[in-house]
């Protein structure tokens, strides 16, 4: 079963560069031949790539180390050696590339995105390259280049343009299964998401935006409980916040609690999550009477945070939410402002 593995850190080690070759030309009839070292060939590379084939960074977790193999040494008749191949890596995109200080060394946001972690050292120059008209039987050569070595820490932040946020049971999984092509798993009880999930929405235009269900927030979230802080950060790039309250109040908190305990985490984690912009979204009103919906939005209201009334499981209210998203996600991009935070 794949694991969905967001951080890992990793030992990387490009290839060394060949050694040059001291060589000179021997034939017959030809007692005095020059110099005919060749090159050593260049070590491999250590190169990451954005895919969008890749949504996890297992397959590194699980790898460890990063090595590269070194280039062949250069020989006799200025035969060059072989350049060593590179060792291509693909990660999701949306892939940082840290050192082991935390400093962001590659942000590999865009599909298709290459970036080198480690160069391989460049091959030594052959004796053939030292001759001169004062030294014509050079018997030196140089040694080829170490390659890059090192510890990279690569962290996953999920490249959505909407985050779902909200207390276990807010019904994001759900909402998130009626908009789009994602299935998540779905249950009456706590935590049924244990990971993040995406979910690609199509609108009638043919456009279309990505949603990202981030697993139920708890108190002491941003302090990573539950693994909240891991979670949390899965909204750094969103546009903004749909943030998801039962309005049913079935967990028995009021539609006051359940948004403060959420913003409490939002602001704990820091201005990067706490000063988007987010929607409150009352799920759930199927399950209560009209006076019952009315005092919920009523409460929610007084926050001065737009306010949808929905019901993920009967989709009632979903299509007026999802246009004003899609209209609100054209503004912005009108405005020529980031989508993704990056």
């Amino acid at each position: 079963m794949m694991r969905f593995i967001d951080e890992v850190k990793i030992e990387i080690r490009a290839g060394h560069g060949g050694a040059g070759c001291v060589s000179f030309r021997r034939e017959k009839f030809i007692p005095k031949g020059g110099p005919d070292g060749g090159d050593g060939g260049r070590g491999g590379h250590v190169i990451f790539v954005a895919s969008e084939r890749k949504n996890t960074l297992q397959e590194l977790y699980l790898r460890k180390r990063l090595i590269a193999k070194n280039g062949q040494p250069g020989m006799g008749s200025n035969r060059h050696g072989k350049n060593a191949p590179d060792v291509v890596v693909e990660v999701p995109v949306g892939t940082l590339v840290k050192d082991e200080k935390g400093h962001v060394l590659k942000d590999l946001s865009r599909p298709g995105e290459r970036y080198i972690a480690a160069r391989g050292g460049n091959g030594g120059l052959g004796n053939a390259h030292f001759a001169t008209s004062t030294n014509r039987a050079p018997r030196y050569a140089q040694p080829g280049q170490e390659g890059e070595s090192g510890i990279r820490v690569l962290e996953l932040k999920l490249m959505a343009d909407v985050g779902l946020a909200g207390l276990p049971n807010a019904g994001k999984s759900t909402l998130l299964s009626r908009i789009s092509n994602a299935r998540p798993k779905i249950a009456d009880y706590p935590f049924t998401t244990l990971r993040p999930k995406l979910g690609q929405v199509f609108m009638p235009d043919g456009d279309g935006f990505v949603v990202a269900d981030i697993p139920g927030l708890i108190e002491g979230a941003h302090e990573g409980k539950g693994l909240g802080s891991r979670f949390l950060r899965h909204l750094e790039r969103t546009a903004f916040i749909l943030h998801l309250v039962d309005a049913s109040c079935f967990e028995g908190k009021t539609i006051s609690e359940q948004i403060r305990e959420i913003e409490r985490e939002l602001q704990g984690y820091g201005p990067v999550v706490a000063e988007k912009p987010r929607w409150l979204v009352l799920n759930k009103i199927d399950a209560i009477d009209r006076q019952a919906l009315e005092q919920a939005f009523s409460e929610a209201s007084g926050r001065g945070l737009p306010v949808y009334a929905i019901s993920a499981a009967t989709g009632e209210g979903v299509d007026t939410l999802l246009r004003d998203v899609h209209e609100a996600l054209q503004a912005m991009r009108g405005a020529g402002r980031e989508v993704d935070a990056r």
